[in-house]
């Protein structure tokens, strides 16, 4: 049974809901994909070997940290199609939601949270912001499909810009077969989220993690479906939303171009378009895999040869592009235990105000505690 909709219980509560967060990280699944990831990582380095990295990477030296500066205009782009999803009146400041997507980023790709954890917070924090919980949770789940469609439109751009010089071969195949999946996938997400999707990954995370804190997460499960099919019927916030998201994919052109510029492997903007789409869509596929590590690795290896780009410096880059990751990720992930810590201070604050007498009246919580 579902209870009630109230705005005020939901802005009490903590940025982030740190039990079903704790389960997570908790995971087997989480960490059997890591072991998985770091055990292909060092059998691709392993296999390419470790000196063509160490030249290529030497190439580059410190500039190799531009790269993180790089990424700055993709994560603007995202932040702001997320934006979009929010109606005016809720909106928070555009820093808020670039800090926002900033620290979801940054657990999604540095911690085993299954592509799950960082969605999480995400939500959470808008909803520290004033969000409506309901809107904070369905825009992260309209955002993430608008985010997967708007990556099948790029990756099938980048195939239409690959398919004559593949002809008619095995690697078009696999290409097309990969985006058909994906598709796939993008379709029966989008069906069960027109079905009660929130409710459906409550009931599955209670089975899979266990736990009696996703009974009470489920109170408010209803309540963010109905807000994703409301979203569903606001057509111009979806499309400004997928706009933004298509600008930032090609916005990630320019990482990609500029990474082989400081690699000693130059290429054209067509090349780099191609590189970035169909890494991309290698690394969403091992979501999985916590930040696709490995599989990025053997992906860019793959998907460069295809290129005429040598396995070492392809591999160089995918590392490079670890460091972006540590560069960013790590200030992403201090900042976050840094809202938790702003937050707890706030409400202890608070409470000690509320409960020495004389100093305020008590919260209507307070109130139905006292029999």
């Amino acid at each position: 049974m579902n209870l009630p909709f109230d705005p005020e219980r939901e802005q009490s509560g903590d940025p982030t809901p740190r039990k079903p967060l704790r389960r997570i990280f908790r995971s087997r699944v989480a960490y059997a994909g890591l072991a998985v990831g770091v055990v292909l990582f060092a059998a691709v380095i392993a296999w390419q070997g470790i000196g063509d990295v160490t030249k290529a990477l030497g190439r580059a030296g410190w500039w190799i940290v531009a790269i993180a500066l790089l990424h700055l205009p993709s994560l603007w782009a995202d932040a702001l199609g997320w934006r979009s999803l929010i109606p005016p009146g809720q909106q928070p400041r555009r820093r808020t939601m670039i800090r926002a997507r900033w620290i979801g980023e940054s657990i999604n790709d540095l911690l085993p949270v299954l592509q799950m954890g960082g969605n999480v917070v995400k939500a959470w924090l808008l909803v520290d912001r004033g969000v409506r919980l309901g809107r904070a949770g369905a825009s992260v789940v309209v955002d993430v499909t608008l985010v997967v469609l708007s990556q099948i439109l790029f990756t099938l751009f980048g195939l239409s810009l690959l398919a004559p010089s593949l002809g008619h071969g095995r690697p078009l195949l696999v290409v097309l077969v990969g985006a058909g999946i994906l598709t796939i996938l993008l379709g029966g997400f989008y069906a069960a989220q027109r079905r009660g999707f929130f409710g459906l990954v409550i009931r599955v995370s209670r089975r899979i993690l266990g736990g009696p804190e996703w009974i009470s997460a489920s109170d408010g499960a209803a309540t963010i479906d109905a807000e994703v099919l409301r979203l569903y019927g606001e057509r111009r916030a979806l499309l400004t939303s997928g706009c933004w998201h298509i600008l930032a994919w090609f916005l990630g052109i320019g990482e990609v171009w500029f990474g082989l510029h400081l690699l000693g492997h130059p290429v054209d903007v067509r090349t780099a378009l191609l590189f970035e789409s169909l890494g991309q869509a290698i690394r969403t596929g091992a979501f999985a895999v916590p930040g696709a590590l490995g599989i990025q690795e053997g992906g860019y290896v793959l998907v460069g040869g295809a290129l005429g780009i040598e396995p070492g410096v392809a591999l160089a880059l995918s590392l490079a592009r670890r460091v972006r990751e540590l560069l960013l990720g790590l200030p992403g992930l201090v900042a976050w235990q840094g809202s938790a810590v702003h937050r707890a201070l706030r409400r202890s604050r608070e409470d000690g105000g509320t409960d020495r007498p004389g100093l305020g009246p008590q919260s209507s919580a307070d109130q139905e505690e006292i029999p």
